[in-house]
């Protein structure tokens, strides 16, 4: 892998012991606004381009983050895992997990750190299905219903969104995440090793944008059948 630096200097002096880490593959249509939009509350923002064919890096960097690189498409869960490395290595306290399709809002992210502070928690995971803001749609809703109901299962979890993408995770319990699985099903593994350090965690509600650019790649609805796959096939 390589890492390029960034050249730009964020305005924000807050949160400077907070990395966003965000996982890119093939992104290159919507990163530079995904970053530039993270960066007024987030002046740490690293992007794991795992192999991407469109320039997504080379974007990302010129819209201020750093960029580490995988030669090869080696899947979310490598990607999550050599972002995690990355900022541990620069000692980050906090790790906000956000993706690169501009599904997450950032409001949401900052009131997840900001409730991880006040209230002592490591762990808080982001769901959409403690309000109403999401409209995923009811073939896709059935099928995230079906893949928490397996992973609270098999992970022994209450949670109502067991793979929600929006997380944010205290450097005690990320020391203790070694992501294995590629695919979609690092979002069970990632919930069994977090569950197993005992430490304190919450849900909180966000908002899931399902935009025109997600709808048209049809990543969303295909992305809950991947999950569902791979915790069959695990």
């Amino acid at each position: 892998m390589t890492l390029e630096a960034a050249s730009h200097t964020p305005g924000s002096t807050d949160n400077r012991d907070v990395w966003v880490v965000i996982p890119l593959y093939n992104e290159a249509t919507v990163i530079s606004e995904v970053v530039s939009g993270l960066l007024p509350d987030f002046p740490n923002i690293v992007c794991i381009d795992d192999g991407s064919r469109d320039g997504s890096g080379g974007i990302a960097r010129a819209a201020g983050a750093r960029v580490v690189t995988h030669p090869i498409n080696l899947g979310q869960g490598a990607a999550l895992q050599t972002g995690f490395e990355y900022a541990l290595e620069r000692g980050a306290r906090y790790v906000v997990t956000f993706d690169a399709d501009g599904q997450h809002r950032v409001v949401d992210a900052v009131a997840m750190l900001n409730r991880a502070r006040a209230e002592d928690l490591a762990i808080v995971f982001g769901s959409r299905f403690l309000d109403d803001r999401t409209k995923p749609g009811l073939l896709k809703k059935i099928v995230l219903k079906t893949a928490v109901a397996a992973t609270n299962w098999s992970t022994r979890t209450k949670l109502t969104d067991a793979h929600n993408g929006l997380r944010v995770i205290r450097e005690d319990a990320l020391r203790r995440v070694k992501l294995r699985q590629d695919r979609m099903a690092h979002g069970t593994e990632i919930i069994v090793q977090l569950g197993r350090t005992g430490l304190p965690y919450s849900e909180h509600p966000v908002e899931v944008l399902y935009t025109d650019y997600s709808k048209a790649k049809g990543q969303s609805l295909w992305n809950s059948f991947n999950i569902l796959i791979d915790l069959v096939i695990r």
